[in-house]
């Protein structure tokens, strides 16, 4: 794994996506660090690359940032000539970029979003740069936490207010163990009828069990 440049910070992070049966659902932490330090406590995490297209970054902020914003100029460019993208060409771009240049790379995206063809998908694209097609996904450092809580959670046929609870629950028990994930939660749901994001501060974060 490469590491990370001069001057670059690290998005200790935790993300997450769920697709329900009109869209999917998309969230992530706001806590941005480089090593113990915090250098921005309420970052956006979750890009958009085309209309009802997302995605949500973890790993380097340098290399995230730069691979979101050539894929939203190449789906700009998609766009022009042949139409809406559907959401696995976002996914396929991002995972060529990851792949192509995995030496030089510390980028783990989950891509989510709706398009005429699939519905509400999410595809995941970890470090290394494969891809798959998850019901649902989550990443980064405070993903380690909750994949029990996931895995036990989670069910097929979750509608809109379920998956944005499943999410919202994820992210506050991943923020209360991980160390490099804190801050706000930011959540953005992707349907055939737009986008509509969530803003949930602080202090509104639920809290389970401390001990």
């Amino acid at each position: 794994m490469a590491a990370l440049k001069p001057g670059e910070v690290n998005l200790g992070t935790s993300i997450m996506a769920v697709q329900f049966d009109k869209g999917v659902v998309i969230g992530a932490d706001s806590r941005t660090t480089t090593g113990s330090y915090i250098v921005n406590r309420v970052t956006d995490k979750l890009a958009e690359v085309h209309d009802t297209i997302f995605c949500c970054r973890s790993g380097s902020a340098a290399d995230t940032q730069a691979i979101v914003d050539i894929v939203h100029y190449y789906l700009q460019m998609y766009t022009v000539q042949n139409g809406k993208p559907t959401v696995p060409l976002a996914a396929s771009l991002f995972q060529e970029l990851c792949y192509q240049n995995k030496d030089q790379l510390r980028a783990g995206i989950i891509v989510g979003g709706w398009d005429k063809e699939n519905g509400g998908s999410v595809w995941n694209i970890p470090m290394g740069g494969s891809v798959h097609r998850q019901p649902f996904a989550i990443g980064g450092s405070g993903s380690t936490y909750i994949y029990g809580y996931c895995d036990a959670t989670y069910r097929d046929g979750m509608n809109q207010e379920e998956c944005v609870e499943f999410v919202t629950n994820s992210l506050a028990l991943a923020m209360a163990r991980d160390g490099s994930s804190g801050g706000v939660i930011r959540l953005t749901i992707i349907t055939e009828h737009g986008v509509e994001k969530i803003f949930i501060p602080g202090n509104k974060v639920p809290v389970h069990w401390e001990g």
